[in-house]
């Protein structure tokens, strides 16, 4: 009696092992392209770049020697141009009131011969300085063409001294018709300098303010 219960016992303890399910063993992760455990988030203070070709640096541009020489010329031109400007306003100045006061019967003779040819000289001074800082200046902007630093500055200032330049040929073409003429064309003479020494004294005072070369 007892070896059949033993019997009967083993082999529903073999029938319940045997009707245990198996756990499933967890599959191998399989890490793609698309699986987001490939985003892992990145370190404190590191930031991720695009993959992207890196910039390029500007090239270098190298100025010759005799850039910096025109340059000195041209700078020191520009400092001077202000006394000449003074002393020949004051010259013209006082040869106009001669005039006005021939034709108003205040005075006798003519103008100071030598009232006119101090003018003249100091004209000629003007036009010397102009022709020496147009050489200078137009050689140094073609040198410097390929630099983008400060083009535009270069360009706004060659332009302004130009349109200075030609309103001094304006000033001496009226200058030749007021020597034997009227105060008025005294007059035109005299504004038509002071126009064209204004714009360049802003042509100027645009490069001693804000060129840092």
């Amino acid at each position: 009696m007892t070896s059949a219960v033993l019997a009967q016992l083993l082999a529903l303890g073999l029938a319940t092992g045997d009707s245990a399910p198996a756990s499933p063993s967890a599959p191998p992760s399989v890490m793609t392209a698309s699986s987001p455990s490939l985003a892992r988030p990145l370190p404190a203070g590191v930031v991720a770049l695009p993959d992207t070709e890196p910039p390029r640096r500007p090239k270098a541009v190298e100025y010759s020697d005799a850039y910096g020489t025109r340059l000195t010329i041209h700078r020191w031109g520009s400092y001077v141009m202000l006394p000449l400007f003074a002393v020949q306003y004051v010259l013209g100045d006082k040869l106009l009131q001669q005039k006005e006061d021939v034709f108003a019967g205040r005075r006798g003779s003519p103008p100071d011969d030598d009232l006119r040819q101090a003018h003249a000289i100091v004209a000629g001074g003007v036009g010397l300085l102009f022709v020496t800082n147009t050489v200078t200046g137009v050689w140094n902007y073609v040198e410097a063409r390929h630099d983008p630093e400060g083009k535009t500055l270069r360009t706004v200032h060659g332009l302004t001294m130009l349109i200075s330049e030609a309103g001094f040929v304006a000033t001496g073409v009226k200058g030749r018709s007021s020597v034997d003429g009227n105060p008025d064309d005294a007059r035109a003479h005299r504004n038509v300098a002071l126009a064209s020494a204004g714009v360049a004294v802003v042509g100027a005072g645009m490069m001693w303010i804000l060129n840092r070369k």
